[in-house]
């Protein structure tokens, strides 16, 4: 397989290697759009405002244990942009968190936003932990000496946190209760989304990214994306990650009439051909700590979940599971990005060739954001809406974007050529690859951002 570089990034090494450090392949990523937005490369330092955060935060968190010893934890936040509006992302807690990481969350999160035309720009945050390690009560310490020491850094019209890897509604209630100390006599609920339906929340959040990546499936099938798999009933469905957002999209898949075959967390994965039942599965999971050791479900190893014959592969755990190495062996003919960054580039260019469809993260799970902005409105016009309005709204905007998505990627497609030229304008070296869905999805998002910069203009 041949080299395309893209700056100073290789595309698909030629070594069979390729850098996953997340920035590095967000960059990579973005440098792919350029050929496609005339207006970057017109513009002397453009492409290095859009892509370089506004405000990278690393914070250190001296907490109390519970055995009375002082323990001291690293946090992050990075604001990526606000040129669309404020900062908007969540806040995980994962042992490898670090500051490249949560950088390229963030600038996914701005593509997030721009895609599916919500008023805010991508932010991301994290701490240092190993929360299955940590107590309730120390957990609770984490989150609120967090948010003390970003002090003034977050806020309802500037940057707004919300749930991701390892964070829940509980955590936001830590969250909003915290800022609201800081914050007295003021209306603090829209500081933090995915709270408690007591504290503010929306319905039909806790669902809402999976719901998101139900709704996109139904319609990319519905549009033809897969002619020979018409419908979301008639496919089998493997998913890779059994915490929020993987539970809630195995559970509503089900629902939609589609038969998982296998799931997966932390400590293996398990495989039945003939359907597995997702509650009874979750009632295991619950009783034993893991999905492993499920009756009458063949045992797996946790990424070998990726490689079984399913219509539709659904990863919706960590980064970079699917990659050169395994990309061969993907034996889905879909796949549904639940979570960020899945899927290497070099992996997308292997699953194109296998003519593999990848529905991108900044589509696919772009449904937690969309019901996060929904719950901010209503907080802050104090109403609330009834979850069969939310959904239907959340609908309108997953089909909607959806669509724009694949028309988009034909049009690419029909210009090729000409794209072709404009990336040898910009001196890039090898050829330009056929445009995918990503691609496509990147080029939207991306240049609404630069229209909006060009419009807004640099003050002073």
């Amino acid at each position: 397989m041949t080299s395309e570089v893209v700056g100073e990034v290789s595309y698909v090494p030629v070594d069979g290697t390729e850098d996953l450090n997340p920035n590095t392949i967000a960059r990579l990523q973005f440098e792919m759009t350029r050929p496609y937005i005339p207006e970057i490369n017109t513009h002397a330092g453009l492409a290095d405002w859009i892509f370089r955060p506004q405000r990278s935060l690393q914070v250190v968190l001296p907490v109390l244990m519970d055995d009375g010893s002082v323990r001291t934890f690293t946090g992050y936040r990075v604001l990526h942009s606000t040129i669309r509006g404020p900062g908007k992302g969540g806040i995980r807690f994962h042992p490898n968190v670090d500051l490249d990481e949560v950088k390229a969350l963030a600038y996914w999160m701005t593509l997030k936003c721009a895609l599916v035309d919500i008023p805010f720009g991508g932010a991301k945050g994290g701490v240092q932990c190993d929360p299955h390690a940590r107590s309730q009560g120390e957990l609770s310490r984490i989150t609120r000496r967090f948010i003390s020491a970003l002090g003034e850094n977050i806020g309802p019209y500037t940057d707004i946190p919300a749930p991701d890897v390892y964070t829940n509604e509980q955590t936001m209630a830590w969250i909003y209760d915290t800022y609201s100390m800081m914050h007295p006599g003021e209306n603090n609920l829209p500081v933090v989304t995915g709270k408690p339906l007591d504290l503010g929340g929306s319905p039909g959040r806790s669902a809402a990214t999976a719901q998101g990546a139900v709704f996109v499936t139904e319609h990319f099938l519905e549009i033809g994306g897969i002619p020979e798999l018409g419908e979301v009933s008639a496919a089998t469905i493997a998913v890779q990650g059994f915490g929020n957002a993987g539970y809630h999209a195995a559970r509503l898949f089900s629902a939609a009439g589609a038969t998982i075959v296998g799931v997966s967390d932390s400590k293996g994965g398990i495989f039945d051909p003939a359907g597995l039942d997702v509650r009874k599965v979750m009632e295991h999971k619950q009783a034993t700590g893991s999905v492993v050791g499920y009756p009458g479900a063949k045992l797996l190893e946790p990424k070998e979940l990726l490689e079984v014959p399913c219509d539709i592969l659904v990863p919706a755990a960590l980064e970079n599971q699917i990659t050169l190495e395994n990309a061969e062996r993907i034996a889905a003919r879909l796949i549904v990005e639940a979570a960020n960054g899945p899927v290497t580039p070099g992996a997308d260019r292997i699953l194109a060739e296998r003519n593999i469809h990848v529905l991108p993260d900044i589509l696919a799970n772009a449904g937690g954001v969309v019901v996060s902005y929904y719950e901010w409105v209503q907080n802050l016009e104090n109403q609330r809406w009834e979850e069969h309005e939310v959904l239907e709204k959340l609908r309108h905007k997953m089909r909607r974007a959806t669509e724009m998505v694949v028309t988009k990627r034909v049009a690419l497609v029909e210009g090729h050529e000409h794209f072709k030229e404009e990336w040898r304008k910009v001196k890039r070296n090898g050829d330009l690859p056929t445009p995918d869905l990503r691609v496509a999805a990147h080029v939207l998002a991306v240049g609404a951002n630069v229209r909006a910069a060009l419009q807004r203009g640099i003050w002073p």
